[in-house]
């Protein structure tokens, strides 16, 4: 029994420190925003065949 309480410890340790790890990028992470324009040449649009 105390290797299986040593390891959901470990397992919530674990499972915590990834929850923190996401918290703290979405909270100290901005994305950017902005505009984006990409240019398709006509040939990729209509190909000749």
């Amino acid at each position: 029994m105390p290797t299986l309480f040593r390891f959901l410890v470990t397992i919530a340790i674990l499972v915590g420190i990834a929850y923190g790890a996401m918290f703290a990028l979405v909270t100290f992470v901005e994305p950017n925003k902005g505009e984006m324009t990409v240019r398709i040449p006509a040939e990729r649009l209509n190909p000749r065949e």
